[in-house]
Parts: structure tokens; C-alpha cells; sequence
């Protein structure tokens, strides 16, 4: 496993790492058991970074890993979580106030038994008035590392440019690292863009979703999927190529998401070890870059096809 510093911060991270919306149900119901050995394998393996949010399964995720994390040695990973998205009774909530971002993060610490977090993070900005994540957020989760509650702060979203769109308009240092999804993956690297936006800031960048929420997959792409058609059976004629072969389209996926020394590291979700043990394999393989030119031209004028956030 290789490791890399997230900008400035010091903290030096596997360039594959543990995701837990798995934990909290996101996709399908998990086994409680097989959750927490996957944590527990992850760790083992060599996968230093976790990251978790208040918002996935409504608060499940971060309950589950905590349960993980009192058998693991706090020294052996950096924990993320977010702020901002929440949920109860099944339905979805936003809060991006001062008050809330600091409730939210002592929330946190109880429900992972952890006594700091390595890094806290706003969470999709794009579902905040962005004004407020500037003004009021994040000032008040700069307070919490100034008092040492949390160590370092970033942002989170689908869309780079709102990504940017904060960072112009807060005092350098604010923000550390950047968290942006499906935008460095096979069918999409819009995230190349704005690499030396954020590396001239001294901003690290998360990478996540390799599979791209499941295009890259070969079971496909959820009912709720917002891809546009189109690109959804490009990339399911990219998977029935990689199929045939013998080179299953997730491990290409998971090997070029991660080939890029300019990303600290690419977050990784699920419930299963096996699945853990599985995509390490696969990171630790030589990437078929001929593979993945074929994939990019099948999937053709559909590449940087996105879609909202929901």
C-alpha cells in the first residue's frame, strides 16, 4: 500500500481507504458482524483513513464504526467525519449553523468513542446557502481546532467548482482538504481541473466513488442512480467489455482512481472483508493502461457526463 500526505497536514494516508456509509445501510442492509470485520480488516491491512458522516444511515454509520474503533488502536488510523447532513425517521435534514456544526461534532466523538477527530469536514456545500458554510461553519469548526477538538477542516462536494467557490471567499488556512466524488474515476477525471488550484493553495484532495456510485460495476447502477441514460449503458458496455476480458471492471476502476500521486487517497466503501481483502489485491496489482483506454473510448462522448447531487 502506498501512502500520501493530505496537503499540509501531516497526515500521511493510504492512497486506498475505508469509507463507512456501508456501515450505516446506504446500500443495502448489512450484517452487523461482517461490518465490523471489515473495519477491522481494513485497518489491519493497512487502510489508515476512515472516513464516516453523521448523515449516512441517519447516524447507523457512525454508531456501528464506533463500536469497531473501541477495539482499535487509536494510533492506527485518522478519522473523518462531516457536518451539515443529518437525517431522523427516514427523512432527510440540513443544518449548516454554527451551533449545530459544534453540537454535531461532540455528537460525533460520543457515538465513535474517540476523544478528537483527525479531520471534520462540511458536508455537500452545495445544499447549503454557501454563504453560510463561509461566514458561519466553517468559523465555527476553525474555533473547535483552535481549542483541539478536531485537528484539521475540509469541505465536501459532487461539484469541484463549489468546491472552489468557498475556498475564494475564506482566509487562507481555512480550508486543508478537499473531498470531491465521482469526479476522478474511468467515465469522468473533471477533477484533474482543479488540480492545481487546490495543490497551489496547499489543499489536499480526497478522491471517492470510484465505481461512480455503481457505473463501474458489474451489477449496475442503483434505481436511484441520477446518471443520464446515456452514460449509464455506455459504461455498461465498458463493464461487458472488461467482462469478456477477464478483467472484472471494478478492479480497473479501483486501480485507476487510485494511479494518481496528485490525490492523497480514494475513499472505498463496504460492509463486507472480503470486499476489503478483495480491492486491496487489486491496488497492489499493475494497472492495464491499454484496458483503460479501451473502456475511455467505449464510453466516448460520455465522458465528464455528470448529474446533480440528491
Amino acid at each position: 500500500m502506498k501512502y500520501n500526505e493530505i496537503g499540509k497536514t501531516g497526515m500521511k494516508v493510504s492512497s486506498l481507504s475505508f469509507g463507512a456509509s456501508s456501515l450505516g445501510g446506504v446500500f443495502h442492509e448489512i450484517n452487523e458482524g461482517r461490518a465490523l470485520e471489515a473495519v477491522y480488516t481494513a485497518v489491519d491491512k493497512g487502510m489508515n483513513f476512515i472516513d464516516v458522516s453523521p448523515y449516512y444511515g441517519h447516524y447507523k454509520a457512525e454508531t456501528v464504526l464506533g463500536k469497531a474503533l473501541q477495539h482499535i488502536d487509536r494510533k492506527k488510523y485518522y478519522l473523518s467525519t462531516k457536518v451539515g447532513r443529518y437525517g431522523k425517521d427516514g427523512v432527510n435534514l440540513w443544518n449548516y449553523s454554527a451551533q449545530r456544526a459544534k453540537e454535531s461534532v461532540y455528537e460525533s466523538l460520543e457515538r465513535l468513542h474517540i476523544d478528537y477527530i483527525d479531520l471534520i469536514n462540511v458536508h455537500d456545500v452545495e445544499f447549503s446557502n454557501m454563504f453560510q458554510v463561509i461566514n458561519e461553519t466553517l468559523p465555527a469548526l476553525c474555533e473547535l481546532r483552535d481549542e483541539g477538538v478536531v485537528k484539521h477542516v475540509g469541505i465536501t462536494d459532487l461539484q469541484p467548482e463549489n468546491l472552489q467557490f468557498v475556498i475564494d471567499r475564506v482566509p487562507e488556512g481555512t480550508v486543508e482538504s478537499v473531498l470531491c466524488f465521482c469526479h476522478y474515476c474511468l467515465n469522468d477525471d473533471l477533477l484533474t481541473d482543479y488540480f492545481d488550484y487546490f495543490e497551489g493553495k496547499g489543499i489536499g484532495i480526497i478522491n471517492a466513488s470510484p465505481f461512480s456510485m455503481g457505473l463501474l460495476s458489474k451489477r449496475g447502477v442503483p434505481a436511484w442512480h441520477p446518471a443520464p441514460k446515456a452514460l449509464v449503458e455506455a459504461c455498461r458496455r465498458a463493464t461487458e467489455h472488461c467482462e469478456a476480458k477477464g478483467y472484472p471492471i471494478e478492479k480497473l476502476a479501483v486501480q485507476y482512481a487510485v494511479s494518481n500521486p496528485r490525490i492523497a487517497t480514494t475513499l472505498f466503501s463496504s460492509a463486507n472483508p472480503d470486499n476489503v481483502l478483495k480491492n486491496i489485491a487489486y491496488v497492489e496489482e499493475p494497472i492495464d493502461w491499454e484496458l483503460v483506454k479501451e473502456v475511455q473510448d467505449i464510453i466516448g462522448d460520455q465522458k465528464r457526463v455528470g448529474w446533480a447531487n440528491s
